[in-house]
């Protein structure tokens, strides 16, 4: 999969390199291929490796760095929030088939709502809330965001891999009289594993992507999202800098990835491989 995906990333940077070669005259639907929109893949690179700015010792890629940091520790939260309202979802629409009709809709109603139009009105809601003299922090709003991004797909998963438990071994648990409750925790929640997998993957990096356009939304400072808006400002003079957080949001939410990865391997070490297949 290593070697894989160095090809993979090889391939990319020679069809970048090839359109800039061969790419006809920009027009209506032709994007521009200049040194000033679209920088040889060596100068991003030799980028990388520059300060930030003039007058700074340290390297872009580690400012970047930094700036993932806090996007992840947001991102992160706002994962663990998605799976959490997801989860609950699904468990309550797999235990009444009403609250599944009446619920399910919304859910799927919910993700047309552009986030960057949303952002506002949360940060507008949410800045007016004061409880016992606890003010609700701007970070929490941009942990709200990424949830509301992350939750569908863990919620639709969930739900699919909970009515996927086998007819035959719920008759079984019906015969042993086991409550709901047991049911769901010894049979469906097991079944549901292959189906809450990749649903989880996905969130993982939904919620990098509603953390960034939050922070672009919010002007949430020290994050890539605050970044990308601050190098596409020193753009026409510096193209190549803006690709440093393209890099590190990238980046960011493959590390997310692995995280889920990394949680299913441990969760199924025992599982026989025919049941996660």
């Amino acid at each position: 999969r290593t070697v894989l995906f160095a090809i993979a990333l090889v391939l990319v940077a020679c069809v970048w390199e090839l359109w800039k070669l061969i790419a006809p005259a920009p027009g209506a639907l032709v994007p521009r291929t200049d040194d000033r929109s679209m920088p040889h893949v060596w100068d991003i690179v030799r980028r990388l490796g520059d300060p930030e700015r003039r007058g700074l010792d340290e390297p872009i890629w580690r400012t970047v760095l930094g700036y993932a940091w806090n996007t992840g520790k947001l991102a992160l939260g706002g994962f663990a929030l998605g799976g959490v309202v997801g989860i609950f979802l699904a468990v309550v629409m797999a235990r009444w088939r009403v609250a599944e009709r009446a619920l399910l809709p919304w859910v799927i109603m919910s993700q047309t709502v552009p986030l960057i139009a949303l952002a506002p009105q949360v940060i507008s809601w949410s800045g007016r809330l004061s409880i016992g003299g606890w003010e609700w922090p701007r970070w929490l709003s941009v942990c709200v965001l990424a949830a509301f991004l992350a939750f569908f797909p863990i919620a639709v998963g969930t739900l699919r891999g909970l009515k996927s438990a086998p007819s035959a071994a719920l008759e079984l648990m019906d015969s042993y009289a086991a409550s709901w409750w047991r049911t769901l925790v010894k049979l469906r929640f097991p079944a549901a594993v292959p189906y809450m997998v990749p649903a989880f993957k996905l969130a993982a990096t939904l919620s990098v992507v509603g953390v960034i356009v939050a922070e672009i939304s919010i002007g949430q400072s020290n994050g890539i999202g605050r970044a990308v808006i601050s190098y596409l400002q020193t753009g026409s003079g510096d193209p190549a800098k803006i690709y440093a957080a393209v890099f590190g949001a990238a980046l960011l939410g493959m590390a997310l990835y692995g995280l889920v990865v990394l949680a299913d391997t441990v969760v199924t070490r025992n599982r026989p491989k025919e049941g996660i297949t």
